[in-house]
């Protein structure tokens, strides 16, 4: 679907072509080569991986605040792996355990206190500055 937005956008590669045909079963690896190929093809660079990680935990901080993932799924991505430069980023991987099943082990608060606080790191990050294009 990315692809065919992209698309829709103005964004006009053979490789995007390709891609936008694709089904949506098709081996994320292979979609992965094919997607950085369709952005080369446009001049596009890919920030490096720290760099990606930091922009996509701001994504997930946002989709916190608008209900479209909980606390606890949080919890399942490695998010609290991300290399942080910025207090807020500091202070929102603070609070994302390493599983769901031990929230309250790893950081000795009950579901309602740790979900509020998240809540409120990830209202600090999405309204800090951005970090680079594309925040």
């Amino acid at each position: 679907m990315i692809a065919a937005e992209a698309l829709a956008a103005g964004l006009d590669t053979p490789t995007l072509c390709e891609l936008a045909g694709w089904p949506r079963n098709a081996d994320a690896r292979d979609i992965r080569d094919a997607f950085e190929q369709a952005l080369a093809e446009s001049g596009v660079r890919l920030p490096d991986r720290g760099l990606a990680r930091r922009h996509a935990l701001r994504r997930m901080a946002a989709r916190l605040i608008d209900g479209e993932i909980t606390p606890a799924d949080l919890a399942t991505d490695d998010g609290w792996e991300t290399d942080v430069e910025t207090p807020a980023e500091r202070s929102f991987v603070a609070l994302i355990p390493q599983c769901d099943c031990c929230i309250e082990y790893t950081l000795g608060l009950d579901q309602q206190t740790w979900a509020a606080q998240l809540r409120n790191a990830a209202l600090a990050l999405t309204s800090s500055p951005p970090i680079s294009r594309g925040c």
